[in-house]
């Protein structure tokens, strides 16, 4: 395996991480902002109130772009199994 390869490796996962990551890590923002701007406004400072929300919508994001995230590392994963015979020989 050359090291050219590694990189291509590493390059393709740190690739899939962001894609499988960003769904949830958007969908948490927003509500976070939203739920900041919100509190700043009625100076209501609860912890729960930003947390419940945020709870919530990383569950519907899951629910909903799940099987995308699941089959992205799936085929990810699938490619690094099949490349192994190259690696090797």
């Amino acid at each position: 395996m050359t090291p050219e390869s590694v990189i291509t490796v590493g390059q393709q996962a740190m690739l899939t991480i962001s894609l499988v990551s960003a769904p949830l890590l958007i969908s948490a923002l927003a509500v976070g902002l939203i739920v900041g701007m919100f509190q700043a406004a009625t100076q209501i400072q609860d912890m729960t109130l930003s947390f419940i929300p945020k709870l919530i919508v990383l569950v519907i994001a899951i629910s909903i772009a799940g099987p995308w995230m699941l089959q992205t590392t799936m085929t990810f994963m699938l490619n690094i199994f099949l490349s192994i015979p190259d690696a090797i020989g």
